[in-house]
């Protein structure tokens, strides 16, 4: 058995990350049964100057494109490649463009419960902001996610009322900065190889079975 960790730099505001998990988890179903992977899910924020409750989506909208038109012009390649992978975009639903600090403190929370526990709640995350239009810097929002994920709602509320984790969360996205990551998502194979967006889920596969392939071919030491 081979094993190859894949640690995905990630926001949950970005639509492309929703878009990139969704292709991974296609190329994931091609890969060999002798593989044996690991996700994890690292922190990044497009826009941490967002206050703790959010912005008006509208006004977001008009300071970073100049209105909703443009942003309109934009997304419509994201509606369309949503498509493909069975997501149903639903950018008009969004009220307020969210801080995500918190769900990220909680992403981070998630990795020491079982298995799949941190991967279900950041699906939840990404449906609640894109499909539901939800305000994912809520605490109630987030507190909802985490206990449809398998997380103790009162720890985590202990949690999350606090500032637990906060400095740990920016400190790991200024890693990934200066690491050379300037958009995401962006996949990081082993610790040493990445790839950056939200790539076809064949150009995942093969470059997960790349790795792979280094590894047991690699002399033992």
């Amino acid at each position: 058995m081979t094993a190859v960790n894949i640690d995905i730099v990630s926001d949950v505001m970005c639509p492309w990350c929703y878009i990139g998990k969704k292709r991974l988890e296609e190329a994931l179903k091609d890969l060999p049964e002798n593989l044996e992977i690991d996700v994890r899910w690292r922190p990044y924020q497009l826009d941490p100057t967002l206050p703790k409750e959010g912005k008006d989506r509208k006004q977001y909208l008009e300071e970073k494109f100049g209105g909703s038109e443009r942003a309109t012009q934009i997304y419509s390649a994201i509606v369309d490649a949503g498509r493909e992978e069975d997501i149903p975009f639903n950018f008009g639903g969004i009220e307020v463009s969210p801080n995500t600090l918190d769900a990220h403190r909680l992403i981070r929370w998630a990795a020491s419960e079982a298995p799949g526990v941190q991967d279900r709640l950041v699906d939840l995350l990404f449906r609640d902001y894109f499909i539901e239009g939800k305000n994912i810097g809520d605490n109630a929002v987030l507190l909802d996610a985490a206990e449809l994920a398998g997380m103790d709602r009162a720890i985590t509320e202990s949690l999350l009322t606090g500032t637990a984790d906060c400095l740990e969360v920016e400190q790991e996205i200024e890693v990934a900065r200066k690491m050379g990551v300037t958009g995401v998502p962006c996949f990081i194979l082993d610790n040493k190889y990445a790839v950056m967006g939200a790539q076809a889920s064949d150009v995942l596969a093969n470059a997960i079975r790349d790795v792979a392939k280094k590894k047991e071919t690699a002399p033992s030491d």
